[in-house]
């Protein structure tokens, strides 16, 4: 669709709503690379004065209506010419709109893009989080660079935003971009919201997303087990930078805190709770819902251990924390000093607070959604499905073992009455 596409304006008669009289409405055709809008011209012609698009014979009628065709066809050829001009995609249905007097106020899907992003920017504090507007502006970006690649354009009015956009958008994603689905499905959802802002404000008539459905998939939440727990927190580990990352990756694991969250703790998120001992609260940077942490013994000693730290004097910081590439890179070499099988990541402290620190030791799942900061339980649930995956996992292995002893007490039984048959006179 730029440019330099094919153009062609031509007439023909509907010969399928001949009325009594034997005469057929005309249409204009607009045809832009292979792709066709058609024109109602308010004209009908008798069918043996029709031939090869124009009217007929040498009659003042016929004459008056090529004439009025050509003035049509000059019309279209302007619109294009002024769209070329104005360096804007260019569509028979976009032809079409204009012509018609539609199109002139018509919003593009970068312009409304771009409108609910500023938006979103000035309310960031209020209804949210900088991380939230950096995701529409990722999934802008995104739409952008697509239409590029597919279009050959920069932009597209919304009545030209199709199914086709949306799924061609979704493979691109998956394909050009190399992004998992769970993660394209987010920039999919976060486009769908700007077209249902241009659906509300009805700058689009029609919604592009009516046959569209797809669903997140349900993913590994890898989480650290006890014992694993157990042997980073023990391992003597004489690196000083590993011993850092070591502690504050430990101190997530006892607070279900992710990474940006802990970066940003400060003294002033330490509060006395309703009990009269210490909480954390935040508000989550992925959601912006109030998260309320009470501090566990091991996440104090932490908290306690780096407050004289150089890297948090003087600073509005409760941890000496590094970069998230950092961390995640030392993380990996920890994990292999400590003989931990599993690829260690930052958010892996997160699963294991949710799972191995409080759902496995009976907090209820209410509890720790509250603690996660989770908007929905459902999110929570997933751990929880975890916990219950492991159980029967552990119990399978103990039912084995279990059967495996009878087997073993059996036949021990069994040779014992044979040798004592044996030893019998």
């Amino acid at each position: 669709m730029n440019h330099k596409n094919t153009f062609a304006v031509s007439f023909y008669q509907r010969v399928d709503k001949i009325d009594d009289k034997k005469t057929a409405p005309v249409f204009m055709r607009v045809t832009v690379s292979g792709k066709r809008a058609d024109i109602s011209i308010n004209r009908r012609v008798h069918t043996d004065n029709w031939e090869d698009g124009r009217a007929k014979g040498k009659s003042q009628e016929a004459k008056q209506l090529n004439l009025y065709l050509e003035s049509l066809k000059a019309k279209v050829y302007n619109i294009q010419r002024d769209l070329v001009d104005r360096k804007e995609p260019i569509t028979a249905e976009k032809v079409k709109k204009i012509f018609q007097g539609k199109g002139a106020n018509d919003k593009t899907l970068v312009q409304v893009f771009e409108y609910h992003n500023e938006q979103m920017r000035q309310l960031i504090g209020k209804d949210f989080s900088v991380e939230t507007w950096h995701r529409y502006e990722t999934t802008l970006k995104h739409v952008k660079e697509f239409m590029l690649h597919q279009y050959k354009v920069k932009d597209l009015y919304l009545h030209e935003v199709r199914y086709e956009f949306v799924t061609s958008f979704e493979f691109y994603l998956k394909t050009v971009r190399s992004c998992a689905h769970n993660s394209t499905l987010k920039y999919i959802l976060n486009f769908r919201k700007i077209i249902s802002l241009a659906l509300k404000n009805e700058w689009l008539d029609k919604d592009p997303f009516k046959n569209y459905s797809n669903r997140l998939e349900e993913v590994d939440r890898g989480f650290l087990s006890k014992e694993e727990l157990a042997a980073i927190e023990q391992k003597n580990i004489t690196i000083p930078r590993l011993a850092v990352v070591r502690n504050i990756f430990i101190f997530s694991c006892y607070t279900g805190l992710s990474y940006a969250e802990v970066a940003k703790l400060s003294l002033s998120n330490i509060v006395l709770g309703i009990d009269g001992e210490k909480w954390i609260h935040i508000r989550r940077t992925k959601t912006d819902v109030k998260s309320t942490v009470p501090l566990l013994p091991k996440a104090l000693d932490i908290i306690e251990r780096y407050k004289e730290h150089h890297s948090v004097q003087g600073k509005d910081k409760l941890l000496p924390v590094m970069t998230n590439q950092k961390m995640n890179a030392y993380l990996k070499e920890l994990g292999d000093i400590c003989g931990i099988s599993k690829v260690l990541t930052y958010h892996l402290a997160r699963h294991t607070f949710a799972t191995t620190v409080t759902l496995t030791n009976g907090v209820p799942i209410e509890s720790v959604s509250a603690m996660l900061g989770h908007k929905s339980i459902k999110t929570t649930q997933i751990y929880a499905k975890v916990v219950e995956q492991k159980v029967g996992t552990d119990m399978a292995a103990l039912k084995q073992k279990l059967m495996d002893d009878a087997i073993i007490v059996k036949q021990t039984k069994v040779n014992l009455e044979e040798i004592q048959s044996k030893k019998a006179p």
